[in-house]
């Protein structure tokens, strides 16, 4: 069961009203809430800078008339099988093609996958969004 604890913090009048700004464009209920977001995405990229265990997607979209693409593409996600939970693709058009790849495991490995599917010629996005498994 979580214990919620209060403190204070001490901020200018011109950054808190930025933050106040933020807070309502972003819908936070409070600052709380935002402030324990901007804490979470703090503690993410630390435990991503130091090979934690994550989870997350990478979203990329590519050509699938592209020769031989989709082959290199199974062929890097079968060399990371241990990092992909599931997969899913959909047709955008007659061309293009979007794929979700759901991963679990180290930040570093997490990346290096990104980055071979992102080196494939005919991928034309690829997004890596990362999150704190604990």
């Amino acid at each position: 069961m979580s214990r919620l604890c209060r403190f204070g913090v001490s901020l200018e009048k011109k950054m808190i009203d930025a933050f106040d700004r933020h807070i309502h464009n972003s819908a936070y209920q409070n600052r709380s809430e935002a402030i324990r977001d901007l804490i979470r995405e703090s503690l993410t990229r630390k435990k991503i800078a130091g090979d934690g265990i994550v989870a997350g997607a990478i979203v990329m979209t590519y050509d699938h008339h592209k020769r031989d693409l989709v082959n290199k593409l199974l062929d890097v996600q079968h060399d990371f099988q241990k990092l992909i939970i599931s997969t899913q693709h959909v047709h955008m058009d007659h061309v293009h093609c979007l794929e979700i790849i759901a991963v679990h495991g180290r930040a570093r490995e997490i990346e290096k996958l990104a980055d071979a599917i992102r080196a494939q010629v005919g991928v034309l996005q690829v997004d890596l969004s990362l999150i704190m498994t604990k």
